[in-house]
């Protein structure tokens, strides 16, 4: 029986009940819209069970207290989710890929003064 999306009741032999995690295989994106925050949206397959996740993580009841294998997926998805956020950054990062840590600095150094260039201008404008 299916509790949510995310989540599957089990009965063992005895009769007892308990709760396991339904799937593993969660994709995880990071995704920049406004302000200062990435979002992080999760999917299982096609469908997007980032409400699931968010009324498991903030439930009263600590899922890890009912959940048999909640630790492991919370291992997982805290993983993902650092892969999802690096993957967001480095591809909205400026700083170019696959050089040496030297042509990095000069490249840094160019990056600064063609950003201090408008600065260095208008002061030699109103000499």
């Amino acid at each position: 029986m299916a509790v949510s999306d995310i989540v599957k009741q089990y009965e063992d032999e005895q009769g007892n009940v308990y709760y396991k995690m339904k799937t593993h295989d969660i994709e995880v994106l990071a995704a920049q819209n406004s302000g200062l925050a990435p979002v992080i949206t999760y999917w299982m397959g096609e469908k997007e069970i980032t409400d699931d996740i968010r009324s498991l993580r903030f439930s009263p009841r600590p899922p890890s207290s009912y959940i048999q294998d909640y630790d492991e997926f919370q291992t997982m998805l805290y993983a993902k989710e650092q892969r999802a956020i690096n993957e967001l950054y480095e591809k909205m990062s400026i700083k170019p890929k696959n050089m040496s840590s030297g042509k990095q600095i000069v490249w840094s150094f160019f990056v600064i003064v063609l950003a201090m260039l408008p600065l260095l201008v208008a002061i030699w404008w109103y000499k």
